[in-house]
């Protein structure tokens, strides 16, 4: 029982390690990038913000088929 919980703790503290070894970005460097991409990407299912968007650039309007289907998002 004893090897199994040391086991068991050498794995979590490997763990914990490999967690502490991750590159961190600090709260205002990607909150910044966050912005700046919100800013420079547009987003077509927001046409008040961006404006009508033309049908051809248009990723989620209908494919002209002769069908209709739904697409889950």
């Amino acid at each position: 029982m004893s090897e199994l919980k040391l086991r068991r703790l050498l794995e979590l503290n490997q763990r914990l390690r490999e967690d502490l070894d991750r590159p961190r970005v600090m709260v205002s460097e990607a909150s910044t990038s966050l912005i700046r991409y919100c800013k420079n990407t547009r987003d077509y299912l927001v046409p008040s913000v961006w404006g009508p968007v033309d049908k051809r650039d248009d990723a989620y309007a209908p494919s002209g088929g002769s069908w209709w289907c739904c697409t889950v998002m």
